[in-house]
């Protein structure tokens, strides 16, 4: 019987969210070429701005604090955690609302006919997380939107990925 290894986490490429936005931005970018050349610096401009800063927020809230530090928790072995809570937060809400101004451009291109309906539907509503293990009722909440579900579940447990300092004890 083979044993799972705890995962090493040791930068923000690392985090399933990370890689699920990302992958998300640059299919948003393909797609997005196709788009008509006058929604140039509207749409296009904005659906891949809002779609590329939900990775920018989420690497500014893993490097928001501290050194690096290694230390497991729920079978996850996760490296460099964040210092400042209020920071993390911060930044995770952020990449949260560019998630959702991201659903709204998607919505658009989808009514103007610029993108197809089956591609809009699989970038709005993501599939189920690749290789994690959650929660029932966390996985329920994330099937229609995986994005904005992963960033809600790393606000909702801030402690556990908060780096261990005087003012986080």
């Amino acid at each position: 019987m083979q044993q799972n290894k705890p995962k090493f986490i040791s930068n923000h490429e690392d985090l399933e969210v990370y890689k699920i936005a990302f992958d998300a931005a640059m299919e948003i970018f393909k797609l997005s070429k196709n788009f008509p050349k006058e929604e140039k610096y509207s749409l296009i401009d904005q659906i891949r701005r809002s779609s590329r800063s939900v990775c920018a927020n989420l690497a500014e809230a893993w490097r928001s604090g501290g050194s690096p530090r290694r230390r497991k928790t729920q079978g996850n072995v996760h490296q460099d955690r964040r210092r400042y809570k209020g920071s993390f937060l911060l930044r995770l809400n952020d990449a949260e609302a560019e998630a959702a101004e991201t659903q709204v451009w998607l919505k658009f291109a989808v009514k103007c006919h610029y993108l197809a309906v089956n591609s809009g539907r699989k970038l709005y509503s993501q599939a189920a997380p690749r290789g994690q293990i959650l929660a029932k009722r966390e996985l329920d909440a994330l099937r229609p939107h995986q994005i904005l579900g992963l960033i809600v579940i790393m606000t909702n447990s801030a402690d556990k990925w908060l780096l261990k300092s005087k003012e986080n004890k």
